[in-house]
């Protein structure tokens, strides 16, 4: 894994997230991922697992901008700041997030593992 693998990584989480995807979400991470979206709910796990959380997690989503940041890597870890904001359905509301990716990824360069912390910014 490289900086610039890492950048291409979250380039394309990005674009999953942008155009609601959740295959090309799945296809990022390796098929026996552990995907934690906070530190206190069960990983979604293996690309099912994905699939179903960003079908559920995306589906009041609209008009989604997602940017990161890559604040370090050592062998296969990666660390990233990301910040995303989106209009929720059905009022159209503004949600800000801004967040930590802490990724572990195999020697194939599927994520084997997303630990994130992100905080909710007021809605306008």
């Amino acid at each position: 894994m490289t900086i610039t693998d890492l950048e291409e990584w979250l380039r394309g989480y990005g674009r999953a997230w942008e155009t609601r995807d959740p295959e090309a979400a799945a296809v990022l991470f390796a098929e026996d991922v552990r995907y934690h979206e906070t530190p206190f709910r069960d990983p979604a796990v293996g690309r099912d697992g994905i699939r179903a959380y960003w079908t559920a997690a995306t589906a009041n989503q609209r008009d989604v901008h997602f940017h990161h940041e890559v604040l370090g890597l050592e062998n296969e870890m990666g660390i990233a700041r990301w910040r995303a904001n989106f209009l929720t359905l059905p009022k159209g509301k503004e949600t800000r997030l801004d967040g930590i990716f802490l990724l572990r990824f195999n020697e194939d360069g599927h994520c084997q593992e997303l630990r994130e912390w992100w905080h909710a910014g007021p809605r306008r």
